[in-house]
């Protein structure tokens, strides 16, 4: 599955520090609420295992990426298990290089104006804006204002109550992590709360 249904649905699930018997639950939570990209962090244990099994799980109803890649060794490995776009929380320029060459859609991080105008010179997909959560939508705002050919990823604090204002305020899509698959929710295994917040998400952007 390519990132169409990213497109259409620019919502990107990060999911940090899970384990094995969390991904085919969570495969089928994601599969189920309708989100169309999830990424695994490469500072997961066992990432690349898990992007693999994660990717057959999906059945292509979701596009598997590699998230919080630090190296182009990283991104290298991430692609051969089956990763489908590339996030980083910084630019490496090695990685977008990479990227480009193999056809993958790559997100590099960056926050000050700067950061941002560096890192789309470099013709990535987006531009991770990372964390987000600090200055708020009004930090997109104020962004978008002299910089707005550049796409946007906002990272970092998105919630159902503020999603809509990040999306009002110019992010062209956005990403969420710990907030939604919780840890507690996880060991629980309380999927269906996860599921029930994805769709809080969906629901709110597709009614903004």
């Amino acid at each position: 599955m390519g990132m169409a249904g990213f497109k259409e649905l620019p919502l990107l699930g990060i999911l940090r520090g899970v384990s094995n018997a969390d991904i085919k639950p969570l495969a089928e939570v994601v599969a189920a609420s309708g989100l169309k990209a999830v990424e695994v962090t490469m500072n997961t244990k066992d990432a690349c295992s898990l992007i693999k099994t994660l990717a057959k799980s999906s059945q292509g109803s979701f596009v598997v990426g590699a998230g919080t890649v630090m190296d182009l060794e990283q991104a290298k490995k991430a692609f051969s298990a089956g990763a489908r776009f590339i996030v980083s929380p910084i630019l490496i320029t090695e990685v977008v290089e990479f990227c480009h060459k193999n056809s993958l859609c790559v997100f590099p991080g960056a926050f000050s104006p700067q950061e941002i105008y560096r890192a789309w010179s470099f013709k990535p997909s987006m531009v991770k804006v990372f964390p987000a959560k600090f200055f708020g939508p009004g930090y997109i705002k104020e962004i978008k204002g002299p910089l707005d050919n550049i796409k946007l990823l906002a990272c970092g604090g998105i919630t159902s109550e503020n999603i809509t204002d990040f999306f009002r305020q110019g992010a062209d899509a956005v990403a969420f992590g710990a907030s939604i698959f919780r840890k507690e929710w996880l060991k629980a295994g309380k999927f269906s709360l996860i599921e029930k917040e994805i769709r809080k998400l969906i629901d709110a952007f597709q009614n903004r």
